[in-house]
């Protein structure tokens, strides 16, 4: 049988989410006071290793996740969690190239606001100011095609798109 710190470990694991001390204890079957030597036995092991992983105490319990320092992976390697909304409105300014948000929003309605702000935190699309306007001038970025690849796929221009 496995050490208790060991077992803890596949549980948080496998859990993938914070657990409280009482439900490690549930799982691991075994009584609080135990568990609580367990933890901190094994937070002592992974904070004098070289890992990727780390056990922290949350507010809701204790959670095995990646370090910090590992955070710009995640972003690059998992993919993007994208609404549908949000996906067609990327893709209208994609195809345009280059649109003022005023004409992305009589395009695509009022949820194109929310869109550009989701858009812009991730990465995707660029957001100037117009001169002489209040609307601001959106182009997507390098990261969208890096993401999307489309440098190596053959788009449509908007008038085959239009006549479809």
């Amino acid at each position: 049988m496995p050490r208790l710190a060991t077992q803890i470990e596949a549980i948080l694991y496998l859990k993938g989410k914070p657990l409280s001390i009482a439900e490690i204890a549930e799982f691991a079957g075994c009584d609080r006071a135990e568990v609580e030597e367990a933890i901190i036995e094994l937070m002592s092991d992974y904070a004098h290793r070289d890992s990727a992983l780390e056990v922290v105490e949350t507010p809701t319990g204790y959670s095995l996740q990646l370090r910090e320092l590992f955070q710009k992976l995640v972003e690059t390697l998992l993919p993007v969690d994208l609404g549908l909304g949000a996906l067609r409105t990327l893709a209208a300014i994609a195809l345009k190239g280059a649109i003022a948000q005023s004409d992305l929003v009589d395009l695509r309605g009022s949820g194109a606001y929310q869109h550009v702000q989701e858009l812009v935190e991730m990465g995707f699309v660029r957001k100037r100011r117009q001169p002489d306007s209040r609307s601001y001038w959106l182009q997507v970025t390098d990261k969208f095609h890096q993401y999307f690849q489309l440098n190596q796929l053959p788009l449509p221009t908007p008038e085959e798109v239009e006549s479809e």
